[in-house]
């Protein structure tokens, strides 16, 4: 007598991203999210991100009182294979998305990982990349798209097309107090025609592939009424997820929520602080907001 043949389920994608997207520690625990570390060197020495992220306030002091830039760099190709190689060796696929290649070679060294696997026969054709194109609380919303996605049981070809959605829905606006660390970093992108009179300004930026600039204020408090018109705009046109960032500010985060939270009739997917290698170049004091829609995420 023949036995039945038993079909086993194969297991959902993983989900492996960089640190550079700020999300909550409840978020990524949540779906299960595998980080691979960018560095920061602090004094000529180099650091993973990863240790440097519950000690924000000692960094961003550190960052005050330096006269040098804070440089920062991507990962290793080890640094990936330590992560992919695991979830590999489970048999199942990958989904891994990472900051925007625009603005750094994470997304370059991630490519190299994954044909590194290939032609050792390790199963890199199972790794799905996706370059976010854009970096922190907006690359952690096209990370909760594919999470949400995976958690309803799609396939990673799914996973990676919502991605895609969300990502083409986001829109995200950053107002700094300076245009120094971004000058410092060299990540001043089309902005660089305001450093004349940085001093003078309080930039709104936003991030298309790289940093954009959209508007010069005179105040921090124009800064903010200016997002808040921002996220009514936005959801006059059909944004109803949003996120609120920000670096060494949590009272004006909080504000913007709750000036925010009519608008969109509910609570922002998450509010957090960036960490170093973002804050390294934008410095403290940045107040940003997101948004996308429910139906990008996958939560309608």
């Amino acid at each position: 007598m023949v036995e039945p043949s038993v079909v086993s389920a194969s297991p959902r994608p993983a989900l492996v991203s960089d640190t550079t997207s700020y999300l909550p520690d409840e978020l990524i625990a949540e779906h299960d999210i595998k980080l691979v570390s960018l560095y920061v060197a602090l004094e000529g020495e180099q650091q993973a991100e990863i240790r440097l992220l519950g000690n924000l306030d000692g960094f961003y002091e550190h960052l005050r009182v330096s006269e040098e830039a804070i440089t920062t760099s991507q990962p290793s190709v080890g640094d990936f294979l330590a992560v992919y190689e695991p979830l590999l060796d489970d048999g199942g696929e990958i989904v891994s998305v990472h900051i925007s290649a625009g603005i750094s070679g994470t997304f370059q060294t991630a490519v190299q990982a994954r044909e590194h696997l290939i032609s050792e026969h390790r199963g890199g054709e199972r790794i799905h990349l996706f370059d976010s194109r854009t970096a922190a609380g907006g690359m952690g919303v096209v990370i909760l798209a594919a999470a949400n996605a995976i958690r309803a049981g799609a396939s990673a070809e799914e996973a990676v097309a919502k991605a895609h959605e969300a990502r083409s829905h986001l829109k995200v606006w950053f107002a700094v107090n300076t245009l120094e660390y971004l000058r410092r970093g060299g990540r001043i992108g089309a902005a660089g025609a305001w450093i004349g009179t940085t001093l003078k300004i309080k930039p709104i930026l936003t991030f298309e592939d790289e940093v954009e600039p959209v508007e010069r204020v005179r105040t921090r408090s124009r800064a903010i009424e200016r997002l808040v018109s921002y996220a009514e705009q936005r959801h006059e046109g059909g944004a109803d997820a949003w996120i609120v960032q920000h670096i060494q500010d949590p009272d004006s985060a909080a504000a913007l929520v709750e000036r925010c939270r009519p608008i969109f009739g509910g609570a922002p997917l998450f509010t957090s602080e960036m960490g170093p290698v973002v804050g390294a170049h934008a410095g403290p004091g940045l107040l940003g907001i997101g948004s996308t829609t429910k139906a990008a995420l996958g939560l309608e």
